[in-house]
């Protein structure tokens, strides 16, 4: 660790209160030494994996640390406070904090080296001896492992790794005498500290407990699966991970407790025990979940996350598998009526009427293709809500649901509706304590039966109806809107759709407009308003190309380029082109868009314009209604965007110019620009 760490990077008298400063005191020491090219950019990454989650470990330890473009060698900065600084530990604030930087290409090696140092802070020796380092060359060999105070850590950290590796060989005792043996995954965002520090914290408090526990760390130097017949020998699993574990489906079948990496670091006793304790009632996991992170809903939350939080993130987990649907089939609908006219819907089979050389029978093929597209949406829908609810076993009932909801007219609420009950079922379902002969079947044969029974059942008998007609009563509202109500309806779909950026608001509005034209033949109004919610996200990413390119002094450089891909972002409706100029500067750009959206919601509802393709931005516009009052409206929309970010950003008083210790001038926009993700 020598070439990572050197007296320069110590700084034993840390006058920072707050972490970012700290983060930029130490980032500074880096920058000095040439092993980060952008302070700015570096400091914005170490904030966005702060955002993701807090880095302050009980025990006074702060370590935020990140991967970056901006690094050119892995390096450690170590610094000291005696007033603390709270980097959110629960008991708080920390007077060791060590800044990690990893190159984004960073290798095995380096991030080997790095997780050695992150079990080193798990060992009471090792950081006491910080604590009472006399200087900073001092405290620099001790990181580096020149001391021995330090190799006493090291040697604390091998021991359970050795004990880690019998076990993985097969080291055990006799069957009737053997303790309690649980297999382990840890994994944080970056995979560089905190997957390591878990582990070794639950490695240490399996000792004190007599639980023999082998732990698999996925991080950033990749991973060694744990062997198969440790993981078949284990009584329990733990997952402690803030992303997907990396091949779940190994851990089915077994008692588990799924909980956030850094619980596994403050409380690894309680994980332990809670484990042994769904052994001893025999609660076991019926199916792992999607390997290799293929769900964007890969657990349900963390045990202290709000019910609106949980429902929000399951509705979006329906939403995200709903749209590559709602986009294949709309546009390829569109491109029928484009080839075959309006009365392509009337169309005979294609399977029965097909004629090669005629354009009307390809207008009537891609019709059809898409239609049939469409009838998958509110399924696709319901079971991917249970599916973000129950895992896979939800999928059944889920889908089953969906498909009744169609049947019964009772549409996209009906959809919502059926997913929600069905993961509610599936959960109840494996809430019950099950003989082990049982088991092996439950996730393949009881639990899809009796979930897609009940679910069948209320969507048949009790709720199907009544919600078919809510549907029809806000079909029927949405036909009769004209005038004023119609406008403020725009504006409104407007403001959603710009408040967010691609986020679960917009994602409402979105989800609202493809619904009502997700029918062989769409309402007039549902039109409307698919073409007012397409309009209004395109506004923000063309708005802030424009605002870099009337006055690209008041952006940075980084912004300036992202500019130049917000044009094609925005014709092509990706609302998500500006998220980057947001995130720098969200209390200008959000309101800016937000007003400039509602203009242009509300212009397209003005002007009639409607669409019938659910996606395509200004690829589509031959098939818009009105289609040059449509772009009149966007153009609108984008130059009010535009003018309020630049008069606002023109308001910000200009950055001093600031001396730094060495003599050198810094613009001050260094020193105070701090990023929003902190």
């Amino acid at each position: 660790m020598s070439d990572m760490i050197t007296a320069e990077l110590v700084d034993l008298d840390l006058s920072a209160d707050t972490k970012e400063a700290a983060a930029r005191a130490l980032a500074e020491r880096m920058v000095a030494l040439g092993r980060v090219t952008d302070l700015d950019g570096f400091l914005a990454d170490v904030a966005a994996r702060e955002a993701q989650m807090p880095t302050g470990l009980d025990g006074g330890i702060g370590i935020p640390h990140c991967r970056s473009e901006h690094v050119t060698e892995p390096t450690l900065a170590f610094g000291r406070s005696a007033a603390g600084i709270d980097f959110g530990a629960a008991d708080g604030p920390a007077d060791l904090v060590f800044l990690i930087a990893a190159p984004a290409g960073a290798d095995d090696a380096h991030l080997t080296i790095l997780s050695s140092l992150a079990r080193q802070l798990m060992n009471t020796g090792f950081t006491d001896a910080l604590r009472s380092v006399g200087d900073a060359g001092a405290a620099a060999a001790l990181i580096q492992g020149e001391e021995a105070g330090s190799a006493a850590a090291e040697d604390s950290v091998a021991a359970p790794a050795a004990a880690s590796a019998g076990a993985a060989t097969g080291t055990t005792v006799p069957e009737g005498d053997r303790p309690f043996r649980v297999v382990a995954v840890t994994s944080c965002p970056t995979g560089i500290a905190h997957t390591y520090m878990a582990a070794e914290s639950l490695e240490n408090a399996g000792r004190e407990a007599g639980v023999e526990i082998v732990v698999e760390t996925q991080g950033s130097a990749g991973f060694t699966r744990l062997d198969p017949a440790v993981i078949a020998a284990a009584d329990g699993v733990i997952f402690a991970h803030d992303v997907p574990v990396r091949e779940k489906d190994r851990f089915a079948g077994k008692p588990t407790v799924d909980t956030g990496v850094k619980a596994a670091i403050n409380r690894p006793a309680d994980l332990i025990a809670e484990v042994r304790g769904k052994a001893e009632r025999g609660e076991v996991t019926a199916a792992a979940a999607a390997a290799d992170g293929g769900t964007p809903v890969e657990r349900a939350g963390d045990g202290g996350e709000g019910y609106g939080t949980k429902l929000r993130t399951w509705l979006m987990s329906g939403v995200s598998y709903m749209v590559p649907f709602v986009a294949a089939g709309g546009l390829l609908i569109a491109l029928g009526f484009a080839i075959g006219g309006y009365e392509i819907n009337e169309a005979p089979s294609v399977m029965d009427h097909f004629v090669w050389t005629q354009a009307d029978s390809w207008g009537a093929l891609l019709f059809q293709i898409g239609g049939v597209a469409f009838g998958f949406l509110v399924p696709v829908l319901a079971g991917y809500i249970a599916y973000g609810m129950a895992d896979r076993p939800g999928l059944v009932p889920g889908f089953v649901g969906g498909a009744i909801s169609l049947t019964v007219n009772a549409g996209f609420l009906g959809g919502l509706a059926a997913g929600l009950i069905a993961g509610g079922v599936v959960l109840a379902i494996q809430r019950v304590r099950i003989p082990a002969a049982l088991r092996g079947i439950m996730p393949v044969v009881v639990i899809p039966l009796i979930s897609a029974a009940v679910v069948g059942f209320l969507m048949f008998v009790v709720i199907g109806k009544p919600i078919a007609e809510a549907q029809k009563g806000m079909t029927d509202w949405l036909n009769g809107l004209t005038g004023t109500n119609a406008v403020l309806l725009g504006a409104l779909l407007g403001l959603m759709m710009t408040f967010d950026l691609g986020g679960p608001v917009n994602k409402v509005a979105y989800t609202f407009a493809t619904a009502g034209i997700a029918v062989a033949s769409p309402s007039d109004s549902a039109m409307k308003i698919m073409a007012a919610v397409m309009a209004a996200g395109m506004v923000p990413p063309l708005a802030m190309a424009l605002a870099t390119t009337v006055r690209g002094k008041l952006f940075d450089r980084t912004e300036r380029e992202n500019g130049k891909a917000a044009w094609v972002l925005g014709a092509s409706f990706i609302s998500e082109g500006a998220i980057p100029f947001a995130a720098a500067d969200p209390l200008r750009v959000i309101p800016a868009s937000m007003a400039g959206g509602a203009v242009t919601g509300a212009l397209s509802m003005t002007f009639g314009a409607t669409l019938r393709a659910p996606h395509g931005g200004v690829f589509v516009v031959p098939l818009i209604g009105n289609p040059f009052l449509y772009l009149v409206a966007i153009a609108a929309g984008v130059c009010v965007t535009a003018a309020l970010v630049i008069a606002l950003k023109g308001l910000r008083k200009p950055a001093p110019v600031t001396t730094g210790a060495g003599g050198d001038a810094a613009v001050a926009s260094a020193e105070t620009k701090q990023p929003v993700a902190a």
